[in-house]
């Protein structure tokens, strides 16, 4: 699930790179969100659900 959505925000963050709305800069905290509970969960090395 977690992959699923890291996959999501990183598709919309290339589209508002693109795109250059004005949703370029949430899109962009969504992407660091989701890179930062993707490297907690490596660290910790929890199995995925």
């Amino acid at each position: 699930m977690l992959w699923t959505i890291f996959l999501v925000l990183l598709i919309l963050w290339i589209l508002g790179m693109v795109s250059g709305t004005i949703l370029n800069g949430f899109i962009h905290i969504l992407l660091v969100i989701a890179v930062v509970t993707l490297l907690i969960r490596i660290i910790r090395g929890k199995s995925p659900v």
